[in-house]
């Protein structure tokens, strides 16, 4: 367990696609996970907020993400398989640009597939706050930021200027479900 650096908007690293874990991997990938835990623990007493972290955001190109909404998650290999045409619109940030807030477009919805830390397959709807999430992190695996996803060129703006931003919804305000994901597609929709 250990707090790594969290890599910034710059670094060549951060537009990596990350490679697939193999199950012969599987206890890295829990230490690595660790890490990812204890990195973002940091980053959230340091700014006050931070919901889940990719791990190319600590220089490893393996597709594992850690959460913690309401329990903590770690998400091996996951893959969105469908998502909805539904789309919202919502101010994002990120660990790796701490001081911008980014409007972009997600899905309402996701269906994805991932591994657990016991490399159990699952495959999960996820609506509202955790589908934005999802979506996010699972750029990350894949060499995307949200910069990239910036729905025109007026979709910047500095954290600390906000507050001229009235009405606008916040990827780091949304409020999850209790259970961020059911299996059975029923969960709640939170936006």
């Amino acid at each position: 367990m250990l707090i790594r650096d969290i890599l910034l908007l710059g670094n060549p690293t951060l537009h990596q696609r990350s490679e697939p874990l193999q199950e012969t991997e599987l206890a890295e990938a829990i230490a690595i996970g660790k890490d990812l835990r204890d990195t973002m623990n940091a980053f959230r007493e340091r700014h006050g907020w931070g919901r889940a972290i990719a791990a190319p955001q600590i220089g490893v190109l393996k597709k594992i993400v850690y959460l913690q909404i309401d329990k903590p998650w770690l998400m091996l290999n996951p893959l969105v398989i469908s998502s909805s045409d539904e789309m919202i619109t919502l101010w994002d940030d990120c660990m790796s640009f701490p001081d911008l807030l980014v409007r972009v477009k997600r899905h309402a919805w996701i269906f994805i597939e991932y591994r657990d830390e016991t490399w159990n397959e699952h495959r999960l709807r996820v609506d509202g706050a955790s589908s934005e999430l999802l979506q996010h992190e699972i750029d990350h695996l894949d060499g995307i930021l949200a910069v990239s996803r910036a729905t025109d060129g007026a979709s910047f703006a500095l954290q600390s200027q906000r507050h001229f931003l009235r009405g606008e919804s916040f990827a780091n305000k949304l409020t999850a479900p209790s259970s961020p994901v059911t299996q059975d597609g029923t969960a709640p929709r939170t936006n």
